[in-house]
């Protein structure tokens, strides 16, 4: 992966390669850690970052549902981010915000553990490729389901959560697909291992609703607003497996992958076998957004000062 010169932890900007905890720090024994995924886009005011205060809201959220005060306020990170991404030069970038136990405590009570902060950001492209975003990838229904709500929090960016993900994962990647989609407790549609998930029928966008152990994604919520001002009418509703292979059209959307078609599942063609008019439509606008080039969207960008260099 590629790499910056500085990272934001605790409170301070250290090098890259010292941002180091001890091999006893409880969030890698037990993954208690929240997080969010970000992105900085450049625009033509400068860097900015897509719907900042509102990854900031859900990551406060979640260090709360499990129990971990996070020790600085809102705006403090959003000001930490700022300074991060100026001081690293970056004008389009990734952010990692990570909440977790530290080193301190032992053991499944976590209370007394110290709650750290890191914030990181980098160049990274499009997760699963630039030209998914128009050609599209192929995806494969796991065997494995997706975590349900009254075993963990879906609701909350939690790091040992992910290893759900992971095995979902590395499934479909060792069968030759290029993304995972994993269903719920009772066997309905819920997520990709990264993304959330709509499709087209009859001219309508569906997506899971809250209730099936989904993640409630910003850019999912993003989409459904682009959805609505485009005349599209959105449902949330729960998903047979069925109904993505008969689908006109179907995409994923998440911050690392952004808004990507999917061509094929489990060896069935979705639709043509390319991306869709709706969902081109919506790639387009959404885009737009991300860019800052729609003026209905300026509100969800939040620009960052970058100083002038001197001579």
């Amino acid at each position: 992966m590629e790499t910056a010169d500085l990272i934001w932890h605790n409170g301070e900007l250290v090098a890259w390669e010292d941002a180091k905890v001890h091999v006893l720090t409880h969030g890698l024994h037990y993954g208690t850690g929240v997080f969010e995924g970000e992105r900085a886009y450049e625009t033509a005011r400068g860097p900015a970052i897509f719907r900042h205060e509102d990854h900031l809201k859900r990551l406060f959220k979640s260090a709360e549902l499990y129990y971990m005060p996070i020790p600085y306020t809102p705006e403090e990170l959003r000001q930490a981010t700022h300074e991060l991404i100026a001081a690293n030069d970056l004008r389009q970038c990734y952010i990692r915000p990570i909440v977790f136990r530290g080193y301190g405590q032992m053991g499944l009570y976590p209370l007394d553990a110290p709650v750290e902060v890191t914030i990181a950001a980098w160049p990274w492209g499009a997760y699963l490729g630039e030209e998914s975003k128009l050609k599209g990838v192929r995806a494969k229904v796991s065997s494995w389901r997706r975590i349900p709500h009254d075993a963990l929090i879906p609701h909350a960016k939690a790091c040992g959560q992910y290893l759900n993900s992971v095995l979902a994962k590395i499934e479909a990647s060792k069968a030759g697909y290029d993304e995972a989609i994993l269903l719920d407790s009772h066997g309905f549609v819920c997520e990709g291992s990264g993304e959330n998930i709509f499709v087209v029928s009859k001219g309508r966008l569906i997506t899971p609703p809250q209730t099936a152990s989904i993640l409630d994604g910003i850019n999912r919520a993003s989409i459904i607003e682009i959805a609505g001002n485009l005349g599209i009418e959105v449902v949330e509703r729960d998903l047979a497996r069925a109904e993505l292979y008969l689908a006109e059209e179907m995409f994923i959307s998440g911050t690392a992958a952004e808004l990507v078609p999917v061509r094929e599942i489990d060896d069935h063609t979705i639709g043509s076998g390319r991306r869709g008019e709706v969902t081109h439509k919506i790639q387009q606008v959404f885009d737009d957004a991300l860019y800052g080039r729609d003026p209905r969207y300026t509100h969800w960008i939040d620009v960052v000062k970058i100083p002038s260099k001197t001579t």
